[in-house]
């Protein structure tokens, strides 16, 4: 019995209500941890090969060549989620978990959510309803956008930063590095990465198998089944 509430009592927790969020919060934490360390020793490395004053952390985590690399990586995250969204939304992959069923009839029937529990805009109705409707791709797509421009205005610096180093004029303007072969070349390398990460996921949830996961259809369930 003790050993039942105990598990109820981890469920109900702070933890136990949040963990997917605060495990991969910690994860991304680490992440960037590791990406401003091994940058800065990096970039420190490449300083003192031209001759010029080491940074300090501080320096690196708030300089152009970090930032440029941690919103180039932002962006291509944002882009892939904002139009996995909107895609499922309109498109469907025969046996693929993250695919709504073929056939329109299939759907299940959503449950009735009294008034007073609705989220505020399905309660105003109207253009608030509507809005709400598609602010999930919305919110991911307004980030994809912020963070190309994080990453486009701090690859822009980072190339003038280059083109002093090696005693050239710094001259490009920020809409000449907005249509150069190294700034887009930053961003494709990331976009196709997270677009292969999407089709390995809808094409092997046809055939393979999470236990428990939401991700994955039921282990018994069929290849031809489509969605969750």
């Amino acid at each position: 019995m003790s050993r039942v509430v105990s598990r109820h009592a981890v469920r109900d927790s702070f933890l136990g209500r949040n963990g997917l969020t605060l495990a991969f919060l910690a994860l991304m934490l680490l992440s960037i941890l590791g990406h401003a360390l091994t940058g800065w020793r990096f970039d420190n490395e490449e300083r003192r090969e031209h001759g010029q004053a080491a940074e300090s952390l501080a320096e690196y985590v708030t300089g152009e060549d970090f930032l440029s690399t941690l919103f180039e990586n932002w962006e291509s995250e944002f882009l892939q989620m904002g139009l996995f969204v909107l895609g499922t939304a309109f498109l469907r992959q025969r046996g693929a978990s993250e695919s709504r069923p073929l056939d329109p009839e299939q759907e299940p029937d959503p449950e009735p959510v009294p008034f007073a529990q609705r989220p505020w805009p399905v309660r105003r109705g109207g253009g608030w309803r509507r809005a709400y409707e598609h602010s999930l791709s919305g919110a991911l797509l307004l980030l994809f956008a912020l963070s190309f421009v994080g990453h486009l205005y701090n690859s822009w610096r980072q190339h003038l930063g280059e083109q002093a180093m090696h005693g050239q004029a710094a001259t490009t303007t920020l809409w000449e590095h907005l249509w150069s072969a190294p700034f887009w070349f930053e961003s494709f390398q990331n976009w196709q990465s997270e677009f292969l990460a999407v089709i390995s996921l809808v094409v092997l949830s046809i055939f393979l198998r999470e236990k428990d996961s939401t991700e994955s259809k039921d282990v018994e369930a069929p290849h031809a089944k489509t969605g969750a």
